[in-house]
């Protein structure tokens, strides 16, 4: 089922919701899904009470299992948190500088021809990807039943804005689109480049500020994910969240200027 044209509109609002659902889990205080669980640093396992996010959890399995220590299993998870949250800025900056913020901004599809250059090369929706990538790593900042929701309504919306936007172009690109989908896989990339290159210019400068969010996000967990503190990983998610939403405004605004004049 195709995403409507109100949906893609207000995208980046549904998905900012979805994520907010994700971290508070309201259906909690009814349903009493998630349980209670180790929320300090390794070590600090008498600190149990309240919602258990899921690196705790996570730590907590492996520690059952015999695998590992409490403490090589929150480092475990952290690195692998790390290395998503990373993956995810890098594609989505190496996405948008081929793509060009502005399209990305913009609240009604558009055709401007198809972009086979960068990361589009091999995969068809690396923003999407590098966004799944990102929201991997905010999951262990939530509780179970949150990040099951947030990484299942966010990956269902997702798909919907591709087979909208892929329905737009190829009726407005028609056979050299439908011959670059049928070359290019949708999401997961191939192992080398589909298509030839265009000869685009990145525009890397307008992409890394388009990506504030991801890559504040990426660092948060980086330098301060050692300290084993979730409360704090998640004030600096936030702090990254806010400044991407005053550069966003003030993109916006100037974009908004330079069509009037």
């Amino acid at each position: 089922m195709k995403a409507t044209v109100f949906e893609f509109r207000f995208r980046f609002w549904i998905i900012m919701a979805i994520c907010i659902l994700g971290f508070v889990a309201p259906w909690d205080f009814v349903l009493h899904l998630d349980g209670a669980g180790p929320n300090g640093a390794p070590g600090q396992l008498a600190g149990w009470g309240g919602n258990a996010h899921v690196w705790g959890l996570l730590a907590v399995l492996l520690l059952k299992g015999g695998a590992m220590s409490i403490a090589a299993a929150f480092n475990l998870l952290l690195a692998v948190a790390i290395m998503c949250a990373l993956a995810g800025a890098w594609l989505r900056t190496w996405g948008s500088a081929y793509l060009g913020a502005d399209v990305m901004r913009d609240t009604s599809m558009r055709s401007d021809g198809v972009v086979a250059d960068g990361p589009y090369r091999t995969m068809r929706n690396p923003l999407y990807l590098g966004s799944w990538l990102n929201l991997l790593a905010l999951a262990l900042l939530m509780p179970a039943s949150g990040a099951v929701f947030a990484i299942v309504m966010l990956i269902g919306f997702h798909l919907r804005l591709i087979l909208s936007e892929e329905a737009f172009l190829r009726a407005k690109l028609g056979e050299p689109y439908a011959a670059y989908c049928a070359r290019v896989p949708r999401i997961l990339p191939a192992l080398r480049p589909q298509v030839a290159a265009s000869g685009a210019r990145p525009r890397w400068g307008q992409a890394a500020l388009a990506e504030i969010f991801m890559w504040g996000s990426a660092v948060s967990f980086a330098v301060l994910g050692w300290r084993y503190n979730a409360t704090l990983l998640l004030q600096c998610v936030l702090v990254s969240l806010g400044v991407a939403l005053v550069v966003k405004a003030l993109a916006t605004g100037r974009g908004g200027e330079t069509r009037e004049t």
